[in-house]
């Protein structure tokens, strides 16, 4: 005789509201008393009302299923709460694979903290610290003290001041330097960078007047004497760090443009944008001028990033003359546009790793990952080959192939870095662009989303990004691809 299986048991049949259970039945049950534990009565509740009354819609006959009777019971309407719940606490800031190929994403959070600025940076959030405390003779103190000197020492600057990112830097010099006077500036040099930031808009803000001299190509340093007048408040440069101009082109240097400011007794402001403490060409990389050339250059106030080639948390770093700098540091819009301790906290151990030239490409994250090798990224590439074919199926063709990286943020606009990744394309040539449209989308819903690229009808994944210590978390889930043939 062989065994007769016992039929699985239905779900009870719903057909009217009354047969719903009462919220407070729901709540009961012994997997809602977990998820209570974890969100709270109130917002368990929301979340049981909200499931039933969804219930209680279709029952009555809504569009979508008019009259049809539904099957469920207590573990769905449970489950259907648990899926709303951690839909409402999931965090909306979470981390994602960065394999788009530009490593100082701004989409993406810029650059990666080293982890000693990690480390101080929980410290700082988990006690109290001397912010503005001056432990040595118990008086109130100057938050900008903690890192000053250490800035000072890495650009050659007299002073030093911090904001909270470089266009409020660039808003605050202005608005104490030059409100209600004239400022000139290269035409060349009115740049906009992502977000609609314009330095005509930034200078309107400030109070300032722009004055353009020379053409988009090219200016000439008679250009800036013929518009120095009465009402000048300072000459100005701004770093093209997001474009270049090639071909027919002339530019007046920084050293020129700051003895003309010089002997017109006025200042001489740059903006270098992204802004950068080493000479990148020690370690292989394109040149970027730094800010010390800048200063030494004759600069009287120099304005640069925090979280672009510095490597550090987003801030805007002012240095310069002492005196200009205790003016600017006298600004109302100072206190409104400063920084607070956990900013200060990651830029101090950040600063620091650049006094050991010797280990800053292993310890800074940002250098790490611009030296990062292409037969590194090779061989990385070829060991993820396979796993991935595996889970995207007979659809999809997966291939190793060489890629270039970009550095991002508008730092060296027209360079490149060699690099290897993972090239991804339909096997099928048909509606080839949905296809990746729909991968690139699943590849985003991943528990930690991929960012990739979509470029010459493929998926590209550069792996400049992704770093020996996270390759297992990136297999570890192509399994949630869920790709069929």
């Amino acid at each position: 005789m062989h065994a007769t299986q016992a039929p699985t048991p239905e779900k009870p049949e719903v057909t009217h509201p009354s047969q719903l259970p009462a919220v407070d039945k729901v709540l009961l049950t012994p997997a809602m008393q977990t998820l209570r534990d974890s969100y709270g009565l109130d917002a368990c509740t929301e979340a049981v009302r909200t499931v039933l009354a969804g219930l209680r819609r279709q029952l009555l006959g809504s569009d979508e299923a008019p009259g049809v009777p539904l099957w469920v019971d207590m573990n769905d309407m449970v489950q259907s709460a648990q899926q709303r719940l951690e839909q409402r606490f999931a965090p909306r800031l979470r981390p994602v694979f960065n394999l788009t190929g530009t490593v100082l994403h701004t989409n993406l959070g810029r650059a990666l903290l080293p982890q000693a600025a990690v480390d101080a940076v929980v410290e700082a959030m988990t006690s109290a610290a001397n912010l503005e405390y001056d432990l040595e003779d118990g008086s109130r103190g100057d938050r900008d003290d903690l890192v000053e000197a250490l800035v000072c020492e890495l650009t050659g600057a007299e002073a030093a001041t911090i904001v909270n990112n470089n266009a409020a830097a660039v808003l605050l010099v202005l608005s104490t330097l030059a409100m209600g006077k004239e400022v000139v500036v290269s035409r060349g040099e009115l740049v906009e960078i992502g977000g609609a930031f314009r330095i005509p808009d930034v200078m309107t803000r400030a109070g300032a007047r722009l004055v353009e001299v020379g053409t988009t190509n090219r200016t000439h340093e008679k250009d800036y004497l013929g518009a120095i007048g009465e009402h000048t408040a300072a000459l100005m440069k701004v770093h093209c760090s997001n474009y270049a101009i090639t071909g027919f082109t002339k530019a007046v240097s920084d050293a020129d443009v700051a003895r003309i400011a010089h002997e017109n007794e006025l200042p001489m402001i740059v903006d270098l944008g992204s802004g950068t403490l080493i000479d990148m060409r020690d370690w292989g990389l394109p040149y970027e001028v730094t800010v010390r050339e800048t200063v030494e250059s004759g600069a009287d106030i120099v304005t640069f990033s925090g979280d672009k080639l510095l490597g550090g948390p987003q801030a805007g770093i002012i240095v310069g003359k002492k005196t200009l700098i205790a003016q600017i540091k006298k600004n109302p819009l100072k206190r409104a546009l400063r920084v607070g301790k956990i900013t200060l906290a990651a830029l101090e151990p950040t600063l620091r790793l650049y006094l050991n030239p010797e280990t800053l490409a292993r310890q800074l994250t940002t250098l790490r990952l611009f030296t990062r090798q292409a037969g590194e990224m090779q061989a990385q590439a070829q060991s993820l080959l396979a796993p991935l074919q595996a889970a995207l199926g007979e659809a999809y063709v997966v291939e190793a192939a060489a890629m270039t990286s970009q550095i991002g943020s508008g730092a060296l606009p027209v360079e490149s870095l060699p690099s290897h990744g993972l090239k991804i394309y339909p096997t099928s040539g048909k509606q080839a662009g949905r296809q990746l449209t729909q991968l690139e989308a699943r590849f985003r819903a991943l528990p930690r989303p991929v960012i990739g690229r979509l470029h010459d009808d493929a998926l590209w994944l550069d792996l400049r990004c992704l770093e020996d210590g996270m390759q297992a978390q990136f297999t570890a889930q192509l399994s949630h691809l869920l790709v069929k043939s």
